[in-house]
């Protein structure tokens, strides 16, 4: 009987996870990370749901503290982008160094021969691929993870529709619940939006100038801190009578260039900390720039650590600091962190 450890958030799809593995015939555990005390009563309601699960399956569970490690890695990560003015993307980080990195080691440390998660994901030990559900595919966030570890990785929801998985979990009494309560938001620290977060970090109201493309003052804006590349609220422009973007941001000036849609196009974007799943130096593909965004077409020239992404069509709002996801069809074959974009 192979062993599996389950990343359990007390959520219904690591909980529904942990019973389908133990349906198919694995040795099951549960394995809870304590990552954060930013949300008041937080761990004490997923720690009430995992016992249930846990007591139901018969299974034991155990927990880690990785704060430490998470307000370095992840939160102070997250923070400090936006003092630098690009736009981080904390989830996909999380899965990298925390997820995927000590909690995958701390799951071999116990004996596990996989380590598995609710993310809707599929791997074949080689590769990571789409999810069957397409609205719930969390590859993009996945793609990170080292390659290597791949081979000891389950994602039982892989096959499954959300539906079918609240289906499932509606026909047990002790899931149900779980079941009906409300969907934890993408990032697990953030309240409300990401404003709370650096409001309380730093001093995000500064007054500055808002310039065109050319340098001219046209307006002002509360703070460079409050926007990201393509935002096109929250600042004033002199007599604007279509809509405006954030185009660039200056953090040393403390100002923001604006215009419009079309300033935003982009057909090239420069690509760095590379983690690639196949080894080729010209590669024809498909591109991520953003989670909710579909893929485009295009053509990646790799030297060293960097990768140059030449799109077929023009992308608009690309941020600096996102993740740029390589695609062949449902394959995940590469991603790296959006260093510059060109026109």
């Amino acid at each position: 009987m192979k062993k599996v450890i389950v990343a359990m958030s007390g959520g219904i799809d690591s909980s529904v996870s942990a019973y389908l593995l133990q349906k198919d015939g694995f040795e099951v555990e549960g394995l809870y990370m304590k990552l954060h005390d930013l949300v008041e009563g937080y761990h004490e309601k997923n720690l009430a749901n995992i016992k249930k699960v846990a007591t139901f399956l018969n299974i034991k569970y155990h927990i880690v503290d990785f704060k430490e490690k998470f307000k370095k890695q992840i939160y102070d990560y997250f923070v400090q982008s936006y003092i630098d003015g690009i736009t981080p993307n904390p989830c996909v980080k999380c899965n990298k160094e925390i997820k995927f990195g000590l909690l995958y080691e701390k799951a071999m440390e116990l004996g596990a021969d996989f380590l598995a998660t609710g993310h809707y994901a599929k791997t074949d030990g080689k590769f990571l691929y789409c999810a069957d559900d397409l609205k719930k595919d969390q590859s993009y966030f996945l793609a990170q993870v080292k390659k290597e570890h791949l081979k000891n990785i389950i994602f039982p929801m892989s096959r499954y529709t959300k539906d079918e998985i609240k289906k499932i979990a509606l026909e047990i009494d002790e899931f149900k619940s779980i079941a009906t309560q409300k969907e934890s938001q993408e990032i697990c620290f953030i309240k409300k939006d990401y404003l709370e977060i650096l409001s309380k970090e730093t001093n995000i109201d500064m007054p500055g100038v808002t310039l065109d493309k050319d340098g001219n003052v046209v307006g002002h804006h509360k703070g460079y801190l409050h926007y990201t590349i393509g935002k096109r609220r929250g600042f004033f422009v002199n007599g604007a009578h279509e809509p405006h973007y954030v185009l660039k941001i200056d953090k040393k000036n403390n100002s923001i260039v604006v215009g419009k849609r079309d300033d935003l196009a982009i057909n090239k974007v420069i690509l760095n900390n590379l983690n690639m799943f196949i080894d080729e130096s010209e590669i024809e593909c498909q591109i991520k720039l953003r989670y909710r965004t579909k893929p485009v077409k295009c053509k990646v020239k790799i030297t060293n650590d960097y990768a140059e992404v030449f799109l077929d069509e023009p992308v608009y709002g690309v941020a600096c600091g996102q993740y740029g996801v390589m695609y062949k069809d449902c394959k995940v074959i590469g991603s790296g962190v959006v260093k510059d974009s060109l026109k």
